[in-house]
């Protein structure tokens, strides 16, 4: 199969400028995840540019998240509100299309304007993670919306998926379920590949309780939490094996010198790359922290957990990933996939068995840097990949010769 009449038809309305110039705005506002206002006035210029498509749209107010801070203490996490397009929800066949409006530069990081670096190199802040990928994921949508479709979808863009979609991760289950198939438009792999498998991720804080004792006179009758931290961090590092990562990251607390510490927290994070290695992990957190508290004679209470599970890769995903190549070699553009050890929304779109191509987005690079960059090229590329992967769903779903070969 080659780019029909009909599907050309909807394809050259695509044109790059109108999406260039709407991923620059975007990226002049500054969306990190912890700028609440910048991120509503993100809200508010997507709502706007959305508009043009038909269905109703909604900001919904983020879940509650609470995190602990170097007092062992555990305090709310304040997050933007969540923006939701639903189109055509009567539709008895329905995708998702996800992406995140916020960014890893908080307001004051010094990486806050674009600058060209070549005719097609645009490097600046969120440009391909991803405010151009939501740029280009509207305009496919909207290419898409002239080829008499029948499919209906939900677009989520969430405010928090930087620190973990922790806010969000309710709303994406609810609007997954059931949904043929699902498109995030997380910035491609260097090369333009996409992401295949991904492991799972989960961050811990493990607070320790001891008792204070002068450090001189009676140290013995003192229970000391940073020891107990570190023999715990020493534990959870030593059990880290093929297939499961373990990073312990930090150690907060202690006191004065002439103090036994009483109190510490370690923050650490796990990415199992199965299900398998998943349960492991947390079974090797319980073990751990019983036998810390038992031999230290300390309190330890963990908070976090695995927000993002596994992504395995089975058939469902591997028949939408040979529709969206097929699509883009149609389009002139080769296509290939691996497996990363990155962690994103689609994550957690996989675990409600729903198929995934998670990096629909822009082509670019050294994203979460000041060399962030972006090729400009790739904007109406892949808004065309878009359209065109919708339009074949619409007209033919997964079960396609293209696919099963």
């Amino acid at each position: 199969m080659s780019v029909t009449s009909e599907e050309n038809a909807f394809l050259e309305t695509v044109e790059r400028e109108p999406i260039l110039t709407r991923t620059l705005e975007w990226a002049a506002i500054n969306s990190g995840t912890g700028n609440i206002a910048g991120v509503a006035a993100m809200a508010d210029m997507l709502a706007q540019a959305f508009a043009e498509l038909p269905g109703d749209i909604r900001l919904v107010e983020p879940a509650e998240v609470e995190k602990v801070d170097a007092g062992g203490q555990p305090y709310a996490v304040e997050h933007g509100r969540h923006f939701v397009l639903s189109v055509r929800p009567e539709a008895t066949r329905r995708v998702i299309l996800t992406g995140h409006m916020d960014t890893v530069y908080a307001a004051d990081h010094p990486f806050q304007a674009c600058e060209w670096l070549d005719d097609d190199t645009l490097n600046g802040p969120g440009t391909a993670d991803m405010k151009g990928g939501l740029s280009l994921m509207l305009a496919g949508l909207a290419a898409y919306e002239r080829s008499n479709p029948t499919l209906g979808y939900d677009v989520m863009i969430n405010a928090d998926e930087e620190t973990g979609s922790l806010s969000s991760s309710a709303l994406i289950a609810e609007l997954a379920r059931g949904k043929l198939a699902a498109l995030t438009y997380e910035p491609a792999l260097p090369g333009g590949i996409m992401a295949r498998a991904r492991p799972g991720s989960g961050n811990f804080a493990a607070v320790v309780t001891g008792k204070s004792a002068h450090a001189g006179r009676n140290p013995e009758d003192g229970r000391n939490a940073i020891v107990a931290a570190s023999d715990l961090a020493q534990r959870l590092h030593a059990a880290r094996r093929d297939g499961l990562s373990i990073n312990p990251a930090k150690i907060e607390g202690g006191g004065p010198n002439n103090t036994v510490p009483d109190m510490a927290v370690l923050h650490f994070n796990m990415r199992p790359r199965g299900p398998d290695d998943l349960a492991a992990g947390q079974s090797i957190i319980d073990d751990a922290v019983a036998e810390v508290a038992a031999s230290h004679d300390v309190g330890v209470q963990l908070h976090g957990g695995f927000a993002r599970p596994p992504k395995p890769v089975g058939e469902p995903t591997e028949r939408l990933f040979a529709l969206v190549r097929k699509a883009a070699a149609d389009l002139g553009d080769a296509m290939s996939w691996k497996d990363t050890g990155g962690v994103c929304d689609g994550n957690n779109i996989a675990a409600c068995d729903v198929p995934v191509i998670d990096t629909m987005g822009a082509c670019g690079g050294a994203i979460h840097s000041p060399d962030e960059f972006m090729l400009a090229s790739s904007l109406d590329a892949r808004a065309r990949l878009t359209a065109l992967t919708l339009h074949r769903l619409d007209r033919h779903g997964l079960d396609t010769q293209e696919a099963r070969t």
